[in-house]
């Protein structure tokens, strides 16, 4: 990862361990580093005011977050800031904060759409894909930086010298770390332009180096949840953006028959086992959710189980996406395994993937995501699932 003379990189720092010690790493390696902190609109208040909260839920969100945690709650906090600062500092680096409250509404918005809309969905995808491998690159080129850095672990691989072949985007050596699955939205030909110093490392290791080089994050523990959803209810910031709130509607089995009633479609996800307020004696899960209905379905397992998906918004990072069917593995949610699959193209910006074994719990609005080995070969957002079965 050694650079010519003046390359430059603008990195993202989130005030944890891992960019911070990827601005180490980065400097060490002879790169002229500028340190880049994101404000994304959620501090240690939670701005819960701009999220629809009344006075008493932000007065009960400002008191909680006084509370010790024994984890990390979001990822781009006041705290977070002057961590950022304060590593900066220590070795050395400028650093600048950036004002994106405006841009991150675009994600608040589309997280509060999917729900309404039926769909799960996933807005660390979209804000690395709009914000942090988006907007972060058009700042870059302003301040004449070559390259965009962050700290996550995922790899970038370059061909052999004169194969004309673009870099490709591999998984991290942590695997269980791995966050390859959140970026397959960037651009293939912004791969060239990035920098993932920790993703050659392991998780101890890097927080090894951080101790060794006494920077005052080394033990912050890493974040969990979604930033702007600050008491992990997310049904409630939902509800509090949807004009006339929720819906109620029906609960219904896989024949359709009445089971019971709920206060929204949008407080339930497939898979959801827990909290479905209809009781049969036997465990039951939910399998469908119907906006323009307000139904919600639910069956046994065997009614989650799914033989493949299509998905659309697609990003290819391979020279040639495949119009016929390949190999691959495939991975349908952040925290699961990639699983054997084929996949291909099926359109300008659609694609299908095929399991070799029914996977559970495949969901509308998540992104499946395809590898080769350790390659990531591209990906999309979950439209349709092919149910086990037969049904969709």
């Amino acid at each position: 990862m050694k650079p010519g003379n003046g390359k430059k990189v603008l990195l993202a720092m989130s005030g944890g361990v891992d960019s911070s010690v990827a601005a180490a790493l980065l400097k060490d390696d002879g790169y002229e580093v500028v340190g880049c902190f994101m404000r994304l609109g959620s501090d240690d208040n939670f701005e819960a005011e701009q999220l629809g909260y009344d006075n008493l839920s932000v007065q009960k969100l400002k008191r909680d977050c006084d509370k010790p945690k024994n984890h990390k709650q979001g990822c781009c906090s006041v705290n977070d800031a002057a961590d950022a600062r304060l590593v900066a500092a220590t070795l050395g680096i400028p650093f600048y904060v950036m004002n994106f409250k405006k841009d991150f509404g675009r994600v608040i918005d589309y997280f509060v759409d999917e729900y309404n809309a039926g769909r799960t969905p996933n807005p660390c995808v979209r804000c690395n894909d709009w914000l942090k491998f988006g907007k972060l690159h058009d700042y870059a080129r302003q301040i004449d930086c070559n390259y965009v850095a962050s700290g996550h672990y995922a790899r970038l691989v370059s061909p052999k010298p004169g194969d004309g072949r673009p870099r490709a985007l591999c998984r991290g050596i942590d695997t269980g770390k791995d966050q390859s699955y959140v970026l397959f939205g960037t651009p293939r030909d912004r791969l060239a332009h990035m920098l993932l110093p920790v993703g050659e490392m392991q998780k101890p290791a890097v927080r090894k180096v951080a101790e060794e080089l006494d920077l005052p994050v080394f033990n912050k523990p890493d974040s969990q949840e979604i930033c702007f959803v600050p008491d992990q209810d997310y049904a409630k910031l939902v509800e509090h953006r949807t004009e006339g709130g929720f819906t109620p509607g029906r609960i219904v089995n896989q024949q359709g028959e009445v089971l019971g009633e709920h206060a929204g479609h949008q407080h339930f996800t497939i898979g959801q086992r827990r909290g479905i307020g209809v009781a049969l004696g036997y465990p039951i899960y939910v399998t469908d959710r119907d906006p323009a209905t307000h139904t919600v379905t639910v069956g046994g397992k065997d009614d989650l189980m799914a033989e493949g998906c299509t998905a659309d918004q697609i990003n290819v990072l391979v020279e040639e996406a495949p119009a016929e069917w390949q190999r691959c593995e495939a991975q349908v949610r952040y925290n699961s395994p990639a699983v054997p699959a084929r996949w291909r193209v099926t359109g300008g910006d659609t694609l299908e993937v095929a399991f070799d074994d029914p996977v559970e719990a495949v969901t509308p609005g998540q992104a499946v995501v395809c590898y080769g080995g350790d390659r990531l070969l591209g990906g999309g957002w979950v439209r349709d699932v092919f149910r086990h079965g037969g049904n969709t």
